[in-house]
């Protein structure tokens, strides 16, 4: 985020992360981004990704921790967020929620983010 802002010459408490998912997996990827990176390697508990619609989507039976495809992270100035239709989705490093607080990345979903905060839907980096 520091190095785009820099880059751009735009203020960087004025900066936050734009999170797209994409449909692939990281053997599609051959290098990296020209700006931000490519994160995988991610699970998400009380729902799935789908990669059809590219949207958030209710969990099935016996599938507690799904993958997530790759995601594109990258740094943009606040006023371009688009928060629409979005889920601050917290990320955490464990199971155990509280101290291992990561960061909070938008999600894409059709419904309203209070169904998704009922299901506890958080992202993982590892189970």
């Amino acid at each position: 985020m520091q190095s785009m802002a820099r880059k751009n010459e735009w203020p960087l408490d004025r900066m936050c992360l734009q999170c797209d998912v994409t449909k692939k997996t990281k053997e599609d990827f051959g290098s990296a981004p020209r700006e931000g990176a490519y994160i995988h390697g991610l699970f998400m508990e009380g729902a799935r990704w789908d990669m059809q619609t590219g949207l958030i989507q209710e969990a099935r039976l016996k599938e507690l921790t799904p993958t997530v495809p790759v995601m594109f992270i990258r740094a943009i100035p606040v006023d371009k967020q688009d928060n629409k239709n979005m889920y601050p989705c917290p990320m955490y490093k464990t199971r155990q929620r509280g101290p291992t607080f990561v960061w909070t990345l938008n999600l894409k979903t059709k419904e309203k983010a209070a169904r998704w905060v009922l299901a506890g839907v958080a992202l993982l980096l590892s189970v």
